[in-house]
């Protein structure tokens, strides 16, 4: 019973949502587009001629933000499930940690490249302590990856829940990078305890 409440409650607030609205019109494929906007508008991630890695990637809203603004640029997107083809991507079906995957990864590129985005977050088992902690494990695996792939002046932006693990994931990010901000953007539900990290300079 609870959890048809649930359900139709998401449903509502997404009817309402104006994001929701917005990225219909736009032809994106989820609302999560406009926090990658917002972030850039903040913090200017993201150029004409990027290479980047977009972890976590489905349904791939964010790589279609790039792909559309932004001129010749070289994207991989991996996640564990097969995304719809976006036009100017290269796909991988897999998970980002297996070291196979991240030689894949690694192999597209001809070298170090600009950034690395990730919206990741864990299927959550309603439990917010262990999603926090289990989707902190992520993001400091995905930070980790970044400090291989990243050019000396590349970026690092993921998705971080406050919790557990929050305060470790900052501090493994200003031992690896000169600039680190944490940021949430309006089109964060005000409900959600999701920020994002942003990190910029390797050390």
């Amino acid at each position: 019973m609870k959890k048809n409440k649930f359900s139709k409650n998401w449903i509502i607030k997404q009817k309402r949502d104006v994001y929701v609205k917005q990225s219909k019109i736009e032809g994106y494929r989820s609302r999560a587009v406009y926090k990658l906007q917002e972030i850039n508008e903040k913090f200017k991630i993201l150029k004409n001629g990027i290479q980047l890695v977009d972890l976590g990637a489905a349904p791939g809203s964010w790589s279609q933000f790039v792909v559309k603004n932004f001129k010749n640029t070289k994207i991989v997107l991996i996640d564990l499930k097969e995304i719809e083809k976006i036009n100017d991507t290269h796909q991988i079906v897999g998970d980002f940690t297996d070291e196979n995957q991240k030689k894949n990864i690694m192999d597209y590129f001809d070298g170090k490249i600009d950034a690395v985005i990730s919206d990741m977050a864990v299927n959550t088992t309603g439990n917010k302590s262990i999603d926090s902690i289990v989707t902190g494990e992520l993001s400091v695996e995905a930070l980790n990856f970044s400090t291989d792939i990243l050019k000396k002046q590349g970026c690092f932006v993921s998705k971080i829940f406050m919790g557990p693990s929050f305060n470790e994931i900052i501090t493994i990010a200003k031992k690896k990078f000169k600039q680190v901000n944490v940021f949430k953007p309006p089109a964060s539900r005000k409900d959600s305890k999701e920020s994002f990290i942003i990190c910029k300079q390797l050390r």
